[in-house]
């Protein structure tokens, strides 16, 4: 392991980088999970996602299983045709249990659902969100210039479940949408709404996600949603609050009405953010995904106040650095180029460093 600072000897104690099949490398993914000991992949540069059914013990690696497409060759928008139940375009959040699959099919604005684990190349998946059907893909179904309603979808980003609940990143129309149970059945409607006063409203307020690309929920029951529009994450103790209140804190910003990038600083500070892309929470605390200044915040307690300052990073020498791969056009195993996603099990925490074209995975010493 190469490691160039204090901080990252500190927090990790092994890095190992991989790049998907040595000919048919990653390009851009923006989703990564690993559920037992599995590791899943949106490529989302090349309209695909990878499943490996254990964790990639080199550099390169050949899938088990590619969806998206007809092989793990195939690259293109919904597999070089129209859309169907098999095909993708623009996949990026992902989630699982290791027996369910959910896919944020962003760009068919549509989330799609394997009610079983895929187990071959191609696989269909079983039922689609946001869609009436799976030869749909516009955006709110009717077209952009369409309000939204409870089944509707707009460049849904971020997918999170417990296993039983499903929330939705409804990115385009700047809300969350909660569903009590997984849905079954295609085009079903939502159950709760979070950051609009109701299911057609489009309009958006300073107070509520103005661009939420993640959500994510604690074992605890907090929520946290990457608001990354505004250089934000905002964070509510109880989930359920989020379905009739603002949110208790901040991090990034020090009020709802500050909306400023790294707030207006020319370099980088341990409180602020830049076109942050995702959250992860661990143990007592939360990572962060600074997408725009390319490294990976820690806060190891939930704070008591906005705007509280990160405990430690990855990918920077000091907080006060924000350039890509650590001020060098190269990259290393300790440094980032937008980081997007983050998943972790156990102490594995696995970052899709977008940039750099890769997945990251960082063995934690805590």
């Amino acid at each position: 392991m190469k490691t160039n600072t204090i901080l990252n000897r500190r927090l990790i104690s092994k890095v190992e980088v991989f790049q998907g099949e040595e000919d048919n490398p990653l390009l851009a993914p923006r989703g990564v999970i690993i559920k037992n000991k599995q590791l899943l992949v949106s490529d989302t540069g090349q309209n695909r996602v990878f499943i490996w059914k254990n964790l990639p013990l080199s550099t390169f690696q050949k899938p088990d299983v590619t969806l998206g497409q007809a092989s793990a060759s195939g690259v293109g928008r919904n597999a070089g045709g129209k859309v169907t139940a098999s095909t993708l375009l623009y996949p990026s959040g992902i989630w699982t249990d290791g027996e369910q699959l959910i896919v944020a099919d962003a760009w068919n604005h549509r989330v799609l659902i394997w009610k079983s684990f895929p187990e071959h190349d191609g696989q269909p998946a079983d039922v689609v969100l946001g869609q009436p059907d799976f030869h749909s893909s516009e955006p709110n179904v009717k077209g952009i210039a369409h309000p939204p309603t409870k089944n509707s979808l707009n460049w849904p980003y971020g997918v999170f479940s417990d296993g039983k609940s499903l929330w939705i990143a409804d990115t385009g129309n700047r809300r969350v949408l909660y569903f009590e149970k997984i849905p079954d059945q295609n085009f079903a409607p939502a159950d709760g709404l979070i950051g609009k006063p109701s299911f057609n409203d489009r309009d958006y307020d300073h107070n509520d996600a103005i661009w939420p690309y993640s959500v994510k929920i604690s074992p605890k029951g907090q929520m946290a949603i990457t608001d990354t529009q505004y250089y934000r994450v905002l964070f509510w103790h109880d989930w359920k609050d989020g379905l009739t209140k603002k949110a208790d804190l901040i991090f990034g910003q020090g009020s709802f009405d500050e909306n400023g990038q790294n707030q207006y600083g020319w370099f980088p500070e341990a409180h602020t953010l830049n076109w942050c892309y995702d959250s992860c929470f661990y143990k007592d605390g939360i990572w962060i995904a600074d997408t725009g200044n390319s490294r990976i915040l820690w806060h190891p307690e939930i704070p008591s106040s906005n705007n509280h300052p990160a405990s430690d990073l990855l990918g920077q020498d000091n907080f006060q650095t924000g350039s890509e791969n650590k001020n060098s056009i190269w990259s290393t195993e300790a440094s980032y180029y937008w980081p997007f996603s983050l998943s972790i099990e156990g102490q594995i925490l696995a970052t899709a460093d977008t940039g750099n074209h890769r997945i990251i995975l960082n063995y934690l010493n805590f």
